[in-house]
């Protein structure tokens, strides 16, 4: 946020205030019919001071998270300098020369008497296995959180919706680890978490991401309760994820 619109915010909350101030001085008179309209203006402004203040409350941890955030790519990006610099002055001494190797296929002589140096091959390098990539959920814009409706998002905040999102990735990422292995490598624990994972797949799933209960409370701290299915509603919402049932089971679908 530009300093000169968090000063102009500022500046339009202390006229509220102010307006506030000499309309409550009336409060006594309150009683007079005259006067209902006018503290009925006055419990409007008291409303849309409380959203603004809510709305800079949620810029100012949108914007700490930010700076937080650059911080440690700053402190990170300089630790990589500093390392790649003692490298570039600590170059081992007993690095082996780059040789010019000869091409006897266009008629190069080799002579009786000097000796020939047997090269070694170069060593194979097998293919790496390819790796997948778990797909994960997009954090969710401060567009997007003032574009859901007040009766869908109540009293939560913008941080707390991305913290679940935060947990919901963590949850997915632990369950396609453990269907990503081989299954002859798996523990008793993961192999039984592997046969509940194919059970729990079906048609309308194939070749998605999904989680069900289960594995939150299996990979995660949260607690699926009211609140959980709260979130769940405003991520539906934003298109995060959808839901498949089948077999008295909710399935998460991550979009």
């Amino acid at each position: 946020m530009a300093s000169s619109d968090l000063e102009q915010l500022c500046s339009y909350i202390n006229e509220k205030i102010s307006n506030i101030k000499n309309t409550l001085s009336l409060r006594n008179c309150g009683q007079e019919p005259v006067l209902k309209t006018l503290l009925n203006k006055i419990g409007d402004e008291i409303i849309v001071v409380n959203e603004l203040l809510n709305k800079l409350e949620l810029e100012i941890e949108y914007q700490e998270q930010t700076s937080s955030a650059l911080k440690e790519l700053c402190e990170s990006l300089g630790k990589d300098y500093k390392d790649a610099q003692h490298l570039k002055e600590n170059i081992p001494p007993h690095l082996p020369p780059v040789t010019e190797s000869k091409n006897l296929d266009q008629g190069s002589e080799v002579k009786p008497d000097e000796p020939v140096e047997a090269v070694e091959p170069a060593p194979i390098n097998k293919p790496r296995k390819e790796q997948r990539n778990i797909k994960e959920m997009p954090f969710i814009t401060s567009d997007e959180f003032n574009g859901v409706p007040g009766y869908m998002k109540s009293r939560l905040t913008y941080c707390q919706i991305n913290d679940v999102i935060k947990e919901i990735n963590k949850a997915v990422a632990c369950k396609y680890k453990i269907l990503h292995q081989p299954k002859k490598s798996l523990s008793s624990v993961a192999r039984n978490l592997y046969h509940r994972f194919m059970e729990e797949e079906i048609k309308d799933t194939k070749g998605h991401y999904f989680i069900v209960e289960a594995d939150i409370k299996e990979f995660t701290a949260l607690k699926v309760d009211k609140r959980f299915h709260v979130i769940l509603n405003i991520l539906r919402h934003c298109k995060r994820l959808s839901e498949v049932r089948g077999g008295r089971i909710t399935r998460y679908v991550i979009t």
